[in-house]
């Protein structure tokens, strides 16, 4: 099929994974309230979190390679269908066991992302594939931006309102799939994938044999380690700073969401343009890393916008500096091998940053986890300067 026929499919595909990532960013925000319903603290929400990491880092692989064998719609409606059902579990849980149950079932069901970006390969032409991984990529960004607020808004019914309307959203998202979505990968072009080239350990392992690309790794990884844990232990800090509930953090993710969106949207081209990928990941680092700072001594709820909008914006223009320095590193016949390296070492730093904040805030206090990751940011602009003057 040409890049034109498949207009439809991508189309019902960009529908598909902004509604898959408004429920995400319904749930998410929130499950520190859930978990908090139980007695548990900073600490356990942290390793919650890390659960959720964990369970997509095993499943992800595993069902980009059943795509391969049996297609990709049937993957995608299995996801959302899993989806729905670990919301509902979420929204009916009643002890903490079953919060992390659904936590982990919702991880394993997280495959989505990944084989929509394989869809994509499927049904665009070469020239017009990056248009086309664009707008999936904004079909992200916008679901990050609607769900938070979506799910603020619902917790003022109460707070299993959000999980409830997530597991409504994602049933109607399977139940569109299976009408509209159809199939991208003809039976002729299916292969099975051996266990082997499903494991991301070796998919990392053979990342840090090419030339040149720790250093770059290493900034990615304390990049991460700062971003993944704060993102998470945000509600508590605001809660505990400034009294704030389900609906101010929900609210607040989506002025955070926009706000990245518009820097990797509109600003990354010309900062590229007027400093070069090198200048704008360092810059960027030590935006974040000063604004990180700068929370942990906020004197009010409002000084959080400017503060974590400038966070959200230097690490906007960081990650995709980071990526095409990295990039450019790798031949074009290594760069699946690269993506699934970096999604490992993305995978480690949600495992290990969310109990690390949450383990900072628990015993060193609120502004804590932010003093730590505005040092991680500052470790990873030091890291990018040194592989830079490298070159």
């Amino acid at each position: 099929m040409s890049a034109a026929a498949d207009r439809p499919s991508v189309a019902v595909l960009f529908v598909t994974v902004f509604l898959d990532m408004v429920g995400y960013g319904i749930v998410v925000p929130l499950l520190p309230f859930f978990a908090r319903e139980y007695g548990v603290g900073a600490t356990e929400v942290g390793l919650l979190v890390s659960l959720y990491a964990l369970m997509q880092a095993l499943g992800g692989p595993f069902l980009g390679g059943l795509s391969d064998a049996v297609g990709r719609r049937p993957v995608i409606l299995a996801c959302l269908l899993a989806a729905s059902g670990a919301y509902l579990l979420l929204a009916l849980a009643g002890a903490f066991w079953a919060v992390a149950l659904a936590v982990g079932l919702a991880g394993l069901a997280g495959g989505t992302p990944a084989t929509a970006q394989a869809y994509i390969a499927d049904s665009t032409a070469a020239d017009d594939r990056a248009r086309g991984l664009g707008l999936i990529g904004a079909a992200f960004g916008l679901g990050l931006m609607v769900g938070p607020a979506l799910g603020g808004l619902l917790s003022l019914v109460s707070l299993p309102a959000p999980a409830l309307g997530a597991s409504a959203l994602a049933f109607a998202n399977f139940t569109l799939g299976v009408f509209v979505l159809r199939e991208s990968l003809p039976k002729s072009s299916r292969r099975s994938v051996g266990l082997v080239r499903l494991n991301p350990v070796s998919q990392f392992a053979g990342l840090l044999r090419v030339a040149g690309i720790r250093p770059f790794l290493l900034s990615v990884l304390l990049l991460n380690l700062a971003l993944s844990g704060l993102v998470t232990n945000f509600p508590l800090f605001g809660e505990a700073r400034f009294g704030w509930g389900p609906a101010e953090s929900g609210l607040f993710f989506a002025f955070v969401g926009v706000c990245a969106v518009a820097t990797q949207g509109a600003a990354v081209g010309p900062l590229q343009r007027a400093f070069g990928e090198g200048r704008m990941l360092v810059v960027g680092l030590a935006v974040a890393a000063t604004g990180l700072w700068a929370v942990a001594a906020a004197p009010a709820g409002w000084a959080l916008y400017p503060l974590v909008g400038a966070v959200a914006v230097g690490f906007g223009a960081a990650i995709p500096a980071v990526a095409a320095l990295i990039s450019r590193r790798v031949p074009a016949s290594g760069q699946g091998r690269l993506m699934g390296g970096q999604q490992t070492l993305l995978s480690l730093t949600l495992v290990f940053g969310p109990p690390l904040a949450g383990a900072t805030f628990d015993t060193l206090g609120p502004g804590a986890p932010y003093l730590l990751g505005g040092t991680l940011a500052l470790g990873a602009a030091l890291a990018a300067t040194r592989a830079l003057g490298r070159e």
